[in-house]
């Protein structure tokens, strides 16, 4: 508490110092008291629930017991659906911020519930819904549940803006754009709950409404941590590569932009998306098995040292190899280096043979390496890119992926006079005679496109 800032703790003190004597004061009229103690079972049940499985999702943890909350308040009058709601949510909350944080933001349910029951009461709402009164009470039910979203976001709001000391505008934005589809979704599955539970089903209403609804979001949750794990996995690499070679310090990261800009530009699969977007920031991790000495070399590159820069693609490949979840992403880490007229590495494949993966990393490539800054010239600018990339449309690259990424850029455009080099330059062999000054230049005819 004495680490909050004055006006958050008069907030607290207001707020928890209010709700004790509310819950009493509150109305408790015609109470079930079988139906009170049904609810207050469920509340602890999925409060353990939401805490232990569904962290992060529906804006907080709580967030998930939204739905039983909206029953509460169809269910119950204001003091006793209070009641039986906050020991759930002070479970489902714990663990997730300090102790004082979660008694304050569940206080703040007691005045939303208590207006949203008051609402609810004032629209001729019916603590026994059945299916023959639905038609008559959606409009009850949609106005509580409105209520409960507003009141309870403006306090939750106000919490976060005190002890954030941020601005009330974006606080507010960002807590009510997160919870609004959620919450207010949660509204039509309070009343599933309210009717069915009038039809003999009781308790067993809200197993039947909320355990499949966890269930989907335990699966989605365990989705969702394996896609940090794969996250977690390309990120080590890709910072291993990053220290061993300076230049590709945010170089794989907009090339997987840029990428993902064809990709999108191209109409393809959001999956395939997905997996292009881990082959543009991996399509250089094969530059970890080549040595530091060929890496930082000023000079041009001997015969056998070209040969050991040009088995980077391969090296990445087999890096990756391991890594299922990449799937198609490998051929594009593998052939980002061949050309549309054979002349490229590690196959010399062609034109359609070049896996469609390693066509739009190559002009991405590219296209970063010639709108980059380098010790030897200047970053040229996006249009002058896309002019050298046109002019070696065909023969280095595939003149689809070129133009998509046209349009793309001409509607979402891309930082100019970027210095991008970080604390080196990558060392790419010159082909076929070039000097070093011209490694990197798509008009010269250079095998491959970027780093």
């Amino acid at each position: 508490m004495r680490t909050l800032p004055p006006s958050a703790r008069i907030h607290a003190g207001i707020v928890v110092g209010g709700s004790v004597p509310a819950l009493i004061l509150l109305s408790w009229s015609g109470v079930d008291i079988d139906r009170l103690g049904a609810l207050a079972v469920l509340f602890i049940a999925f409060g353990a629930v939401a805490r232990a499985r569904l962290t992060g999702l529906c804006g907080a943890p709580d967030g998930a017991l939204f739905p039983l909350v909206c029953a509460a308040v169809l269910l119950l009058p204001a003091g006793a659906a209070a009641t039986v709601a906050l020991p759930g949510v002070l479970i489902a909350r714990a663990g997730t911020a300090d102790p004082v944080t979660r008694v304050v933001d569940a206080a703040h349910l007691v005045p939303a519930i208590a207006v949203a029951s008051r609402v609810y009461e004032l629209l001729d709402g019916t603590r026994y819904l059945t299916a023959s009164e639905l038609p008559a009470g959606l409009l009850p039910t949609a106005a509580a549940g409105l209520a409960l979203y507003v009141v309870s976001g403006l306090l939750d709001t106000a919490f976060r803006a005190e002890t954030q000391g941020a601005g009330g505008l974006p606080v507010l934005r960002e807590v009510f754009v997160r919870s609004a589809g959620w919450r207010l979704g949660s509204v039509p599955i309070g009343l599933m709950m309210a009717v069915l539970w009038q039809q003999r089903l009781g308790v067993f209403a809200a197993v039947l409404v909320l355990l499949p609804l966890y269930v989907a979001f335990w699966a989605y949750a365990q989705q969702a941590q394996e896609q940090a794990a794969h996250e977690a996995t390309v990120r080590t690499l890709v910072r291993a590569v990053e220290i061993k070679d300076g230049y590709t310090r945010g170089h794989s990261e907009r090339v997987a932009r840029a990428s993902v800009l064809i990709a999108r530009r191209l109409g393809m699969r959001e999956d395939r998306v997905v997996r292009l977007r881990y082959a543009g920031i991996l399509h250089d991790v094969g530059k970890l098995s080549v040595s530091t000495r060929v890496l930082t070399k000023p000079g041009r590159l001997d015969p056998e040292e070209l040969r050991e820069m040009q088995r980077h693609p391969v090296s990445g490949a087999e890096m990756v190899a391991g890594l299922t979840f990449l799937g198609e992403a490998h051929a594009g880490i593998l052939h980002h280096h061949e050309r549309m007229d054979g002349r490229g590495y590690p196959a010399g494949l062609a034109g359609a043979e070049i896996p469609e993966f390693a066509r739009v990393i190559a002009v991405a490539d590219a296209f970063d390496s010639m709108t980059s800054t380098r010790s030897y010239r200047p970053a040229r600018g996006a249009d002058a890119a896309m002019a050298e990339l046109r002019r070696c449309s065909g023969t280095q690259f595939d003149p689809r992926m070129v133009e998509a990424l046209a349009q793309a850029l001409a509607r979402h455009g891309w930082p100019e006079a970027e210095v991008r080099d970080g604390e080196g330059e990558v060392r790419v062999p010159a082909p076929r005679g070039q000097s070093r000054a011209d490694t990197h230049s798509v008009a010269r005819g250079r095998v491959g496109g970027g780093s």
